[in-house]
């Protein structure tokens, strides 16, 4: 008869069961073709909307408890965001910023707070699931958003229709694609003018998306290390996971608000560029 030491140690995942488990997604099925658009990742629909709705809170109450007096902290913050914000969209987009300076803003804090879920405790929504015995409905759950690329993809696609929006809304209809047969190499080469064009605007939403994931998801895989290191009964398993997972979780800091900026300054350039010519 196996001892309860003995069974605990055999039912124990293992550290790549670990790592495959944590990384899964509550979904609608199993995902077996590497583009499959019947797939829903719930989990990630559901932060994504919640940190939207947390960001449009936290701006609608900087919005209403303004003065005109000495800010606030919290005054103070919004409003130098605001103004980093304005002051970056005013030297890179030429043109109506009355929409794009906001988008800015909003993709930033958007994109901040889903990249800060990563702060939370890798362990923490499972071993909520099995305080309330909800786990079965739950066996897979993924906080972080961004490192999903269904989920920075899907916010590279909006700005890539707004990449097409203000490129026929400043240069017009027929502007738009006579640039798009005619650029750059005139128009006796429009077939391969309109392939590179589609080229561009395809890399351009791919990378935005792709950068995001890429650094989001590496370090959402580096706290899951850490978090196996501290699970080796040795002081140096324990130390190294105290050590390591607080340097990291500083580093982290400034990956986390870094690549919202750069999400952010992209976002900018791309519209920026969609309103001028080759």
């Amino acid at each position: 008869m196996a001892t309860p030491t003995a069974e605990g140690a055999t039912h124990a995942p293992t550290a790549s069961e670990y790592i495959r488990h944590h990384l899964g997604h509550l979904a609608n099925h199993h995902q077996d073709n590497p583009v499959d658009f019947n797939v829903l990742h719930y989990d990630t629909i559901f932060w994504s909307v919640a940190m939207g709705v947390v960001g449009c809170l936290i701006l609608w109450m900087a919005a209403r408890k303004a003065t005109s007096g000495v800010p606030g902290r919290f005054q103070a913050a919004v409003e130098m965001l605001v103004e980093m914000v304005e002051d970056q969209s005013k030297s890179i987009v030429h043109g109506d910023r009355s929409f794009i300076a906001p988008l800015a803003l909003t993709v930033f804090v958007w994109v901040a707070l889903m990249n800060s879920l990563d702060f939370l405790p890798v362990d923490m929504f499972a071993e909520a699931f099995k305080w309330f015995g909800v786990e079965h409905l739950f066996p897979y759950h993924r906080v972080v958003p961004t490192a999903d690329l269904n989920g920075t993809i899907g916010i590279s696609l909006g700005v890539l229709v707004l990449m097409l929006y203000y490129g026929i809304k400043v240069k017009g209809l027929g502007g738009w694609l006579h640039e798009l047969f005619a650029a750059p190499f005139g128009i006796y080469m429009a077939p391969f003018n309109l392939l590179l064009n589609i080229i561009e605007y395809a890399a351009k939403m791919v990378s935005l998306g792709m950068r995001l994931f890429g650094n989001m998801f590496a370090g959402e895989l580096l706290f899951l290390l850490i978090a196996l290191l501290g699970s080796t009964a040795t002081v140096f398993g324990f130390v190294g996971h105290v050590i390591a997972g607080s340097i990291w979780a500083i580093f982290h800091i400034l990956i986390v608000f870094l690549q919202a900026f750069i999400f952010m300054m992209l976002t900018l350039v791309y519209l920026g560029q969609a309103h001028e010519g080759h």
